[in-house]
C-alpha cells in the first residue's frame, strides 16, 4: 500500500520547524511575493533557505505557493523569483494560474508543479488535462466525496498525485471569492490584498422567509454565505487513504505553533497506527481529544462521506471553541540544573497544574514546581509576553515540547 503524505502548513520559520518535528512529511509555505496569504508574515529568502535545509536534513519536503491570480504587472519579476526559489532547493511550486504554469515550465522546467485547490478540480477529465500540461499533483476541490475521489484515481495516471484537505477551515473553492471586499473596497485577495469587509455585518434573506437573517462572512480565504464548521477527518482516515489519495493536507498557515503541533501530532499518530495494522485499525478517541485542546470550530466531515446538511453550518456564532491555554514552549534544557528553558506564551504561575506534550510522546500531566527568570532569580509568576524563564517540572521534557493549561471557568 502506498504511504500517504502528511502535509502541514507553516506561516513562519518556527512553525515550519515545529511541523516537521511533530511528524509532517512535508510543509507548504509562502514567500514574500506571488502568494495568496499576504496577511501572513511569510518567509524571507534567508528564512526559506534555513527552513528548506532543516526539512531536507530530516528527509522532508518544502512546497512554496506561487498561487496568486496575476494581472499583467504581476509577471514583471516572476521569472527571477522562480529561479531564486529553485536555487534555494524548493521541492515543488503550488500554483493556480495557467499563465504562471507556462512560465514555470519554461524557466524552471525540472521543477515539480502542484495545482492549487483554487483551480477547482472536481473531475477526472480536468485532472487529466492538467496532468498533460505538466502538473505532478492536484489538490482537489473540497466539494468531492471519497467515492468521487476514488473514480478520479481510477481514471487518471498513477504518477499523478492526488492531494486532499483532511483538517481545517472549510473554504469552499467554488465560492471562495472575496466578493464583498472586491466590490466595496476595490481590493482583491487574489491580488494579494484584502479589505476587512467582515467588520461590517451582512446577512442573507430568503425571499419566502422575510425577517430570517442568515449571516454572511468574509475573510482572507473568501466570501461565505454561511459559517461552516471545521473539517476533521481523523476518524475516517482509512476511507480517505483507500480512495487513492497521495497527500493529506492540513489547512492553516495563519495558525499558531501550538495548533500546528497539536494537530500534526494527532494525525501522525493516527496515520502511523493505520499503516502498522490497516486491517485492524480502530479510531482512538484520544487523538480527537488532543486536537480539541487547540482552538477550533465545531467539526464536520464536509463532503467526503455524504452531502452536508444544515447541521454542518453554525449560524449561531463565529467564535472558536477554546478550552486550553498555550502557555509556553521548551527551548532547551539547562545543562547544570536540568531546568527547562521555556519561552512563555501566556501567564505561568508556580503551582500550576499543566499538561506537556512532545513529538511522538504521550501527554504528560505535571506541575510547575519552581520558576526562575533569566538571571536565576526565583519568581512566582511569568507574565511578560515571550519571557524566557527556567522551570522545574515533575517530569522530563525536551526541546520543542509544548506546555498548556486547562482554562478555568470564571466564577
Amino acid at each position: 500500500m502506498h504511504k500517504a503524505e502528511l502535509l502541514a502548513p507553516a506561516g513562519d520559520l518556527e512553525r515550519l520547524k515545529i511541523a516537521i518535528t511533530y511528524g509532517a512529511d512535508a510543509v507548504y509555505i509562502g514567500g514574500e511575493y506571488f502568494g495568496m496569504r499576504s496577511s501572513a508574515r511569510n518567509f524571507t529568502k534567508e528564512e526559506m533557505k534555513e527552513g528548506i535545509d532543516f526539512a531536507h536534513e530530516k528527509g522532508k519536503k518544502v512546497y512554496v505557493t506561487v498561487n496568486v491570480i496575476p494581472h499583467n504587472n504581476d509577471f514583471l519579476n516572476l521569472e527571477e523569483y522562480l529561479l531564486e526559489l529553485q536555487k534555494l532547493g524548493v521541492d515543488a511550486f503550488i500554483l493556480a494560474d495557467a499563465g504562471v504554469l507556462d512560465i514555470v515550465k519554461r524557466v524552471v522546467p525540472d521543477m515539480e508543479i502542484h495545482l492549487s485547490t483554487q483551480a477547482n478540480t472536481t473531475n477526472y477529465v480536468s485532472a487529466n488535462f492538467w496532468h498533460n500540461q505538466g502538473i505532478k499533483r492536484i489538490a482537489m476541490a473540497r466539494e468531492l466525496s471519497c467515492e468521487e475521489i476514488s473514480e478520479i484515481r481510477a481514471k487518471t495516471p498513477l504518477d499523478m498525485d492526488i492531494e486532499v484537505f483532511v483538517h481545517g477551515a472549510m473554504c469552499i473553492s467554488n465560492s471562495g471569492r472575496c466578493l464583498i471586499s472586491n466590490y466595496m473596497e476595490s481590493k482583491d485577495v487574489n491580488q494579494k490584498s484584502f479589505a476587512q469587509a467582515d467588520k461590517s455585518n451582512y446577512s442573507l434573506v430568503e425571499e419566502k422567509r422575510p425577517g430570517e437573517y442568515y449571516p454572511i462572512y468574509e475573510d482572507e480565504r473568501g466570501t461565505f454565505f454561511f459559517n461552516s464548521k471545521d473539517l476533521c477527518m481523523i476518524e475516517y482516515l482509512p476511507e480517505l487513504i483507500k480512495s487513492g489519495i497521495t497527500s493529506l493536507k492540513i489547512e492553516g498557515r495563519m495558525k499558531s505553533s501550538y495548533y500546528i503541533a497539536s494537530v500534526v501530532r494527532a494525525y501522525r499518530m493516527a496515520i502511523d497506527a493505520f499503516y502498522e495494522d490497516s486491517q485492524n485499525w480502530t479510531f482512538n478517541p484520544l487523538w480527537l481529544e488532543e486536537i480539541q485542546k487547540s482552538s477550533h470550530r465545531h467539526f464536520t466531515t464536509g463532503f467526503y462521506l455524504e452531502k452536508p446538511g444544515e447541521e454542518e453550518q453554525n449560524c449561531e456564532t463565529t467564535s472558536y471553541v477554546r478550552s486550553y491555554d498555550f502557555i509556553g514552549i521548551v527551548k532547551g534544557i539547562e545543562a547544570e540544573s536540568g531546568l527547562a528553558i521555556v519561552e512563555q506564551r501566556n501567564i505561568i504561575n508556580v503551582g500550576d497544574d499543566i499538561e506537556v506534550f512532545g513529538p511522538y510522546k504521550e501527554t504528560m500531566f505535571t506541575k510547575i514546581e519552581e520558576m526562575y527568570d533569566e538571571d536565576g532569580e526565583s519568581i512566582q509568576t511569568a507574565s511578560h509576553p515571550n519571557q524566557i524563564i527556567k522551570v522545574k517540572l515533575s517530569g522530563k521534557v525536551d526541546k520543542d515540547y509544548m506546555l498548556r493549561r486547562e482554562m478555568q471557568d470564571d466564577k
